[in-house]
């Protein structure tokens, strides 16, 4: 595994440096964002989304006028199409807002918020932030229900899987109180003791924040707290002693006497979209504090602890996302390869699909 780690690393360090002199037009810019197949349901934003075996789930999510989703896809990556899954069952609401994550080829649905309707099967009338959890079977199709989040009930959170384990924390909860409390999710544990918390993060509270796992540790960026950008910059790593799971690293802002973060702020962002190709993070979409959207993107080097972008960059231009901007988009993460589908714009919901290849150059007439 180390021999074959090395490979992967001196092949993707041969394919950075040559992905500089690949183009000799100055107007150039380094990726090319290739558009997939649209999504097959109807357009929305603000769903749950989850990779198995390298296929993307994407569940529930909102279409405006509070119509909200409870049906499931399948989105093959590698061919290209996709097939509608069971629906959440009629005891789960539909719901957008819900964060998911997957753990041993099952995925995990949560949290989230939904207004019932007269026609909802719960009937129980008025709007409500949810805690129920929620177990997909890809092998037959089903649903089960898991215990529920321990946590106050709330929507954007913050969701992702090392190993056996799935962590949920942050997000907004009812009386658009913010969150900070982390607590880890084990399925095989017995009813009632599947949920347990997980002490020490020092960061903001924040909604809308995005995170990327890169060597089963987790990275936590982005979101907002009391109407301001948060750019507080952790990691989480669940190996280390219970003192050490959780490290501050660089803020993101202008706080050198270097050049290296002097447009740091341009990386903050909520509701955006995280993907890990080839052991860096890209972030991208999603808005500032202030509602302007973001397009750009940024690369993340752990190795360096360093972000750059065509801001840090005198030579060049990295390609912005291609689609119409957007926030609340489901991102579909591989290691290998990123996929952004849906999302929404002030009234406006998407259903396209998108995957960027960030070692080609798009030529720019």
């Amino acid at each position: 595994m180390e021999i074959m780690k090395k490979l992967q690393l001196l092949l993707v360090s041969i394919a950075m440096l040559s992905m500089f002199s690949c183009s000799d037009d100055d107007d150039d810019t380094l990726g090319v964002w290739y558009r997939r197949s649209d999504f097959d349901g109807r357009a929305r934003e603000d769903a749950a989304g989850f990779v198995i075996d390298n296929r993307g789930y994407l569940c529930g999510g909102y279409r405006g006028k509070d119509q909200r989703e409870r049906d499931c896809w399948e989105y093959n990556i590698d061919n290209d199409w996709w097939t509608q899954c069971a629906d959440l069952p009629e005891e789960a609401a539909a719901r957008n807002g819900a964060v998911g994550f997957a753990i041993n080829s099952k995925g995990y649905v949560t949290t989230g918020y939904t207004v019932y309707r007269d026609d909802d099967p719960l009937h129980t009338g008025g709007y409500a932030y949810l805690k129920d959890t929620w177990e997909y079977e890809p092998a037959t199709d089903t649903w089960k229900q898991m215990d529920d989040y321990p946590g106050d009930a709330r929507i954007n959170a913050i969701a992702f899987a090392i190993g056996n384990y799935g962590y949920v924390g942050t997000g907004q909860s009812k009386d658009d109180k913010q969150t900070k409390d982390f607590y880890r999710f084990d399925p095989t544990a017995a009813s009632g003791n599947q949920w347990t918390i997980v002490n020490g993060f020092g960061g903001q509270k924040r909604t809308g924040g995005l995170s990327f796992i890169i060597d089963n540790v987790a990275y936590i960026v982005g979101g907002t707290n009391n109407g301001k950008d948060v750019d507080d910059f952790w990691k989480f790593d669940p190996s280390k002693s219970e003192e050490n799971k959780w490290v501050r690293l660089r803020d993101i802002t202008d706080q050198s006497s270097d050049d290296y973060d002097d447009d740091y702020k341009s990386i903050t962002r909520t509701y955006g979209c995280a993907f890990v190709i080839d052991d860096q993070a890209y972030i991208t979409l999603g808005q500032t504090a202030s509602g302007s959207f973001r397009s750009n993107y940024w690369i993340y080097d752990p190795a360096k602890d360093l972000w750059r972008s065509s801001e840090t960059e005198d030579d060049f231009d990295y390609t912005p996302f291609e689609g119409s901007s957007r926030i609340k988009a489901v991102c579909f993460a591989t290691g290998r390869r990123g996929i952004i589908t849906t999302g929404g714009s002030s009234s406006y919901y998407y259903d396209d699909t998108w995957e960027l290849h960030p070692y080609e150059w798009e030529e720019n007439d």
